[in-house]
């Protein structure tokens, strides 16, 4: 297991997976500039390292995964300051929606404000019972932003995210599950051990297809239907060429698990 040195993210890696655990846990892991530039870095770096296939992002501590943006610190700021403020959430959260690789929310506790949108911009979501979800900044007289008030009504429709929106209210991990916002919903002790099974089964399929898959599904969802089929069949062909395709072929004939090397560059 590797593991890469920060003060507010702790980042490890071992058997094709990387795991970027935020490590606030007495501000309830609050997102802070700081903490923004740390994971920054560790998504340039998780992208660029040809072993990693899948990312997971969990909390530190029982209680939070990521309770929002740094109070203390968003209260000293101005316009401007908001503005740049801003703009590096979105820079970044679109950074994390834009890696090549599947990328896995754990979410162990409060996924509030800036936690909630981050959870969002990842593949999909498995939270622990005690997770609690929701976009509070109404509360202080501010908006969303992180892209909550984008990527919430894509994801569980414009009603119901204009309801969490406006209220603020905070929702419990079943009924996050309920609504399309969360995939499984487990204890708090097998939520690491459930997130880790399932990364394990993506991390042993083929890189090559494994982003072909990705980009053409986020591609698509921001075109229509008969362009995106265009994607897919692009990205099909794309796949066709590469060695792990050969290998799939070749173990289903030969009735054998397929050895995919996940190399991009063959």
């Amino acid at each position: 297991m590797r593991k890469m040195g920060y003060t507010n993210i702790i980042v490890e890696a071992d058997e094709g997976i990387a795991t970027i655990t935020f490590n606030r846990p007495k501000a309830l892991n609050a997102l802070n500039g700081e903490l923004l530039d740390e994971l920054s870095d560790a998504l340039e770096k998780s992208s660029a390292d040809e072993e990693v296939r899948v990312l997971v992002l969990t909390g530190a501590g029982e209680k939070s995964f990521v309770a929002g943006a740094d109070i203390t610190e968003l209260a000293t700021f101005n316009t401007l300051q908001a503005k740049v403020f801003a703009e590096k959430g979105h820079a970044i959260i679109g950074q994390l929606q834009a890696l090549p690789i599947p990328v896995i929310a754990a979410v162990n506790g409060f996924a509030l404000g800036g936690g909630s949108e981050m959870a969002l911009a990842c593949d999909f979501i498995y939270a622990s019972e005690n997770a609690m979800f929701g976009l509070p900044e109404i509360s202080l007289g501010i908006i969303p932003g992180f892209g909550g008030t984008q990527r919430l009504p894509r994801l569980i429709g414009s009603n119901l995210a204009k309801e969490m929106i406006f209220t603020g209210k905070m929702i419990p991990a079943q009924d996050a599950k309920s609504i399309g916002l969360v995939n499984l919903v487990v204890a708090p002790s097998s939520l690491m051990e459930e997130t880790m099974k399932t990364a394990k089964t993506i991390a042993s399929k083929g890189k090559v297809s494994l982003r072909a898959a990705k980009q053409a599904i986020n591609n698509g969802l921001n075109v229509d239907l008969t362009t995106g089929c265009r994607l897919e069949m692009d990205a099909f062909a794309i796949c066709m060429a590469s060695e792990d395709a050969k290998e799939g072929t070749r173990a289903f004939i030969e009735k054998r698990k397929a050895a995919f090397t996940g190399k991009l560059n063959q």
